[in-house]
């Protein structure tokens, strides 16, 4: 089968490592040698810790995100309203796990709410190996799973939050394009969306 830039048609995205999904990490942090720990800030959404002298932000509940994949050919992506950083980026969909919600559960509901695509299946969801976003800040890792879309799907979705400011589909070609040019550049979308590209270009 002819190759075009290491990107060609293929059978549908397998994962062709272990995926260890106990990891602690993902859920509390494990750094207990860090002391003595001190709170320095706190708010709804997460804690600035001071671990023996390694500041540490840490989120109230785990993240996870999500890697729609369309037809083997294209990915979902989200544009997201990020005042912050005095931009719209383009990210995967992504959000907190509620309290006492799993978070295969979180990720069909924040992919639900930030596409407008509901999947009733959650078996539909397959997890993949976590992502550590800042190793020397945060000390938990994000829950990270991938689900295959149809075209119809994508094209017959629902409204999706405010907070989202468009959805779109991305070609990988292009996506290889825009991940070089920096115009994806939040880093864990960047890594997610770059590890499924290798793993098709050197399966």
């Amino acid at each position: 089968m002819a190759r075009t830039g290491c990107f060609w048609k293929e059978a549908p995205y397998k994962i062709n490592m272990p995926v260890r999904i106990d990891d602690p990490r993902l859920s509390d942090p494990q750094c207990v040698s860090l002391t003595p720990v001190r709170t320095v800030h706190i708010n709804p959404w997460f804690v600035v810790q001071d671990r023996g002298g390694y500041f540490t932000v840490e989120y109230k509940q785990p993240q996870v995100i999500i890697l729609p994949i369309i037809d083997n050919h294209s990915i979902l992506m989200v544009r997201v309203k990020r005042p912050v950083i005095a931009d719209s980026t383009l990210e995967l969909p992504a959000g907190s796990v509620k309290r006492n919600e799993p978070p295969l559960a979180a990720a069909a509901r924040e992919f639900a709410e930030e596409t407008g695509i509901e999947i009733e299946d959650t078996r539909r969801f397959i997890v993949e190996a976590p992502i550590s976003n800042s190793p020397n800040r945060t000390p938990t890792l994000t829950y990270i799973y991938h689900i295959v879309l149809s075209q119809a799907e994508y094209d017959f979705r629902s409204q999706h939050d405010d907070e989202i400011e468009s959805v779109g589909c991305y070609r990988f070609k292009e996506l290889k394009r825009m991940l070089i040019s920096g115009k994806i550049y939040v880093s864990v979308p960047a890594a997610v969306i770059g590890r499924y590209l290798l793993q098709k270009c050197f399966s």
